[in-house]
C-alpha cells in the first residue's frame, strides 16, 4: 500500500504534472476554476521562442553553447546550455525548451536513482529539437518518476539517501524531503512555462 503520508504528495504531483502537460499540449486545459480552455498545442517556434537577449537554451551540440554558458549538457545531437558551478550571476533567462529539458532529465534520472540501475547522469539525457518529441519525453519521465514513487515503502521516505541522484542534495536528505522538492520543481517551472506561453501570445495581438 502506499504510505498515507505519501498520498498527498502523490495527488499534488499528479495535479501539477497533468496541468503542465495539458497547458503544453491542448487542446483544453483546467483554466483553475474547473473549467476547460481551449489551448493550441505549442508549436517548436515557441518551444525555442528567446523574450530577451542571451537566453539559455536546448541547442544544436554542432552549433555550441549559447551566451555565458560553458557547454552542452547531454548526449545526442541536441544539448541544454548549461555552466559549472558557481553559474553565471545574474541567471540567465532560460527558454521553454530549456525548462522543460531540466525538468525532463530531473524526473527521469531521479526515477533511475531510485528504482532503476542508479547509473544515469547528465551526460546520458537526450534532448529534442522539437517540441512534440520533448513534451513526450517529459511525459514519460513523469511516469518513471510516479512508477519509482509507487514502490516506495513508509520506512525509505525516512531514509537519507533513499534516491541517490547525483546533481541535489539527495544523498544527504530524508526521501520524503526530496519527493517535496521535486513536487516544488515541477509547480514552479510548469507555472514559468504557462507564463512564457501568455507572454508568446500576447507578443502578435
Amino acid at each position: 500500500m502506499t504510505p498515507p503520508r505519501l498520498v498527498p504528495l502523490l495527488n499534488q504531483f499528479d495535479f501539477a504534472r497533468k496541468r503542465l502537460t495539458d497547458r503544453m499540449s491542448g487542446p483544453v486545459m483546467d483554466s483553475g476554476d474547473g473549467a476547460d480552455t481551449e489551448v493550441g498545442a505549442m508549436t517548436d517556434a515557441e518551444f525555442f521562442w528567446e523574450p530577451v537577449p542571451g537566453c539559455w537554451s536546448v541547442r544544436r551540440r554542432v552549433d555550441g553553447p549559447g551566451p555565458r554558458a560553458a557547454f552542452l549538457a547531454g548526449a545526442g545531437e541536441w544539448g541544454r546550455d548549461a555552466a559549472p558551478y558557481p553559474h553565471p550571476w545574474p541567471p540567465p533567462f532560460t527558454t521553454i525548451a530549456w525548462r522543460l529539458s531540466h525538468l525532463t532529465e530531473m524526473l527521469a534520472l531521479r526515477a533511475d536513482h531510485t528504482s532503476g540501475g542508479h547509473t544515469l547522469t547528465r551526460d546520458d539525457h537526450i534532448d529534442h529539437g522539437d517540441a512534440a518529441r520533448a513534451i513526450a519525453a517529459f511525459d514519460a519521465g513523469a511516469a518513471s518518476w510516479r512508477r519509482a514513487l509507487l514502490g516506495v515503502g513508509d520506512s525509505a521516505l525516512d531514509t537519507v539517501g533513499y534516491c541517490t541522484y547525483p546533481h541535489g542534495s539527495d544523498v544527504e536528505e530524508p526521501f520524503v524531503d526530496i519527493v517535496w522538492w521535486v513536487n516544488q520543481e515541477l509547480l514552479h517551472h510548469g507555472a514559468e512555462i504557462a507564463l512564457i506561453r501568455d507572454l508568446y501570445r500576447a507578443r502578435r495581438l
